[in-house]
């Protein structure tokens, strides 16, 4: 049962570090259930208190780091609502409509189409959709430097 325990642990594990790239697996809460799993096949007593209010905080973090971040690169771009819509729309299609390369496209030809929708010209909209790559980017390495804090807190935690 132990074996079974650790297996499914250090599973969500990879399944939340894979979440931090690829947007459709669930990321944070995969790692984040990983922690409930140890704790129902082994035991809850290591987590107290900060341990769980911490990781609770860091998952927060993450998920307005992750929307924020993203409008950032698109805003700072000079982007504008649409293209902000047009992005998270792109982030979350994009895998299903173009599989190997379609979470790369996706928030660029979201963030385009969106701002050309605004009326911006093709020059403005293909800067704003260069912004959405470099949102995502840094979305995406906030990620796994968070996910991974999360994952070392636990095995701090555990010793």
């Amino acid at each position: 049962m132990d074996i079974l325990g650790w297996v499914l642990v250090v599973g969500l594990f990879v399944v939340g570090m894979a979440g931090s790239i690829y947007p459709i697996l669930p990321g944070a809460l995969a790692i984040y259930a990983a922690f409930f799993v140890y704790g129902l096949f082994f035991s809850f007593s290591p987590f107290g208190f900060w341990f769980w209010t911490i990781q609770t905080l860091i998952i927060v973090v993450l998920f307005v780091a992750d929307y924020v971040v993203s409008a950032w690169g698109v805003k700072r771009f000079g982007g504008s609502k649409a293209s902000v819509w047009g992005s998270t729309i792109g982030v979350m299609v994009g895998p299903f409509i173009i599989p190997a390369f379609g979470l790369i496209v996706g928030p660029f030809a979201g963030a385009f189409l969106g701002e050309l929708l605004a009326g911006s010209s093709f020059d403005k909209a293909l800067k704003v959709g260069w912004g959405s790559l470099v949102g995502l980017f840094t979305s995406t390495v906030a990620k796994i430097i968070f996910q991974l804090a999360m994952i070392v807190i636990f095995i701090i935690w555990l010793l």
